[in-house]
């Protein structure tokens, strides 16, 4: 199916199947239930998953293939977004034209940076690109503020008049697809369940199944046996009078076009872009997205996105009242230093919980998420079939 092997054709429609059920799938609590906490089907998130697995899935290609890490990638991340949002101030409120300029605008970039970085490599190619971030959320932050809105940033206003768009002067435009407003959604109920479906994240889903799609094109390819060539041992490829660098190129090219891409859905979703989508620590959460996940791996990048966003939204609403009510059936010495002992890891500590899951998982699980699922997978003597199903690359080196 589409030039896919069967294996690779099950995994796409897996991931299809996840994204067409998300809302059933993310929400499983009843509403007003104790654990309805923990439920994640609303638009903003399910979006911000999507959308940060689009951004991570472009990562994977440079790290997972070529095994260069790029501590500035949020730069293309909001180069695109910043496209994204002029092309919405200056022609149109529809998405389509905004996303493909952000991926344009977003690969031009990446192109001069990765000229420039890739002349490195290892740590020094690592630094040069989170020198160029840095640069770049510097310029967004102070000194093209005419262009960028400085700290404030950019969104659409009432003055904003577009080419090729009717709303009069005194109208808030709002991103639309071909007239359907990207904010539009629907919701279901099911006895105490209550289910949601949003235009925005139904959009931002499918360019993730497109840009999936690519990714495994790309991983079967001939291109992508280069790049892994290449992050095997660069040298020794060298030495058989093959040129690497416009095979390391152009994948930093097209990581870099994802990333608009996913500013550009940003942007779509939210119509507002500030700098701090270009901070270093924007271009380190990838980096630990797509390692919680499994780096070179298919589906890895996507599920270390949407578990990192799924804590970062989730697990730091989380407080002391609810905790309480938690552990109320408790006495209350046990339940106060049960409080105690958990108040650390919930709330604004949730990070404290992020660096303790992800030091486990790379002690215990290099592989990431999708190695453990293979282990799972193993214990039920299916191994072959779980390894096959991730698409796990093999990263032993070459001797």
């Amino acid at each position: 199916m589409f030039g896919l092997n069967s294996k690779d054709s099950t995994l796409l429609i897996l991931v299809a199947v996840l994204a067409l059920f998300a809302p059933f799938i993310l929400n499983p609590f009843p509403e007003g239930s104790a654990l309805a906490q923990f439920n994640a089907g609303y638009p903003d998130l399910m979006q911000r998953f999507v959308i940060f697995g689009i951004f991570a899935i472009g990562f994977n290609i440079l790290f997972g293939l070529t095994g260069y890490l790029s501590f500035g990638h949020a730069a293309f991340l909001g180069v695109g977004s910043y496209a994204a949002i002029w092309m919405m101030k200056l022609l149109t409120l529809n998405v389509i034209p905004a996303i493909i300029m952000a991926i344009i605008f977003a690969g031009i970039f990446a192109l001069v940076v990765g000229f420039i970085s890739l002349r490195r490599s290892g740590i020094y190619f690592s630094i040069l690109t989170l020198a160029f971030a840095q640069m770049s959320y510097a310029l967004a932050y102070s000194v093209l503020t005419p262009i960028t809105g400085g700290e404030t940033g950019l969104q659409l206003k009432a003055t904003d008049t577009p080419l090729l768009s009717n709303l009069g002067p005194t109208e808030i435009g709002r991103a639309n697809l071909f007239g359907l407003d990207m904010r539009t959604s629907y919701e279901l109920e099911l006895g105490t369940w209550l289910f949601t479906f949003n235009t925005g994240y139904y959009i931002a889903a499918v360019c993730m199944l497109i840009g999936f799609y690519v990714s495994i094109r790309i991983f079967r390819s001939p291109f992508g046996m280069m790049l892994r060539a290449v992050k095997s041992n660069q040298q020794r490829l060298n030495y058989t009078g093959l040129n690497s660098k416009p095979y390391t190129l152009a994948a930093f090219v097209i990581s870099g076009m994802y990333a608009g891409l996913a500013g550009g859905l940003m942007v779509a979703m939210d119509t507002q872009v500030g700098p701090e989508r270009m901070f270093w620590t924007a271009s380190g959460e990838v980096v630990l997205m797509t390692i919680l996940g499994g780096v070179g791996t298919l589906i890895g990048p996507v599920l270390g996105a949407g578990m990192i966003k799924y804590m970062e939204n989730i697990i730091s609403k989380i407080n002391d009242n609810i905790l309480h009510q938690w552990f109320a059936f408790m006495p209350d010495g046990i339940e106060d230093f049960l409080v105690t002992i958990i108040h650390p890891f919930i709330g604004k500590g949730w990070h404290l919980t992020l660096g303790i899951i992800f030091m486990l998982v790379v002690i215990f699980l290099p592989g990431g998420l999708v190695e453990g699922g293979q282990r799972i997978g193993r214990m039920f003597g299916s191994g072959k079939k779980a390894d096959a199903d991730t698409g796990a690359a093999d990263t032993k080196p070459a001797e």
